[in-house]
């Protein structure tokens, strides 16, 4: 019994010490996406995005899509745009994860929310999918 309750913590700490490591590779990878989308540097967003990754928002009542190379040409070098970005929230097992980010601006007060698929690739979270609405009050 003496053996067991040494090994028992050592795995249970290995567990957390590996549960740690991936909630801060994730958020690693969102600050990423924040800094580089909001900050005017785009070349974040090209180590963060998954090369096919496209973006998906409903416009006029339909599913629309934008290329996230289209969004990261349309991200100005060194024109940071004044937003604000933080994580919400995050949940992932093993090797995929899921998260939700709201970007915001001083002079608005309607944010965007952003969510977010991730994989996990080499050791390093890899964001594969974005979904973004406008944060409206509905009455």
């Amino acid at each position: 019994m003496k053996t067991i309750v040494p090994i028992l913590l050592l795995f249970i700490g290995i567990q957390y010490s590996t549960a740690q490591t991936d909630d801060t590779l994730i958020r690693e990878a969102l600050d990423k996406y924040i800094t580089g989308s909001t900050g005017g540097q785009p070349k974040l967003l090209k180590e963060v995005f998954h090369p096919d990754l496209n973006l998906y928002y409903i416009r006029e009542d339909h599913i629309a899509t934008w290329s996230g190379k289209a969004y990261i040409d349309d991200t100005k070098e060194g024109k940071p745009t004044g937003e604000l970005g933080k994580i919400l929230f995050i949940d992932y097992t093993n090797d995929a994860a899921v998260a939700k980010v709201e970007i915001s601006h001083p002079k608005n007060d309607t944010p965007y929310i952003d969510y977010f698929m991730l994989l996990k690739t080499d050791g390093n979270w890899v964001i594969v999918h974005k979904m973004f609405t406008k944060k409206i009050e509905k009455s």
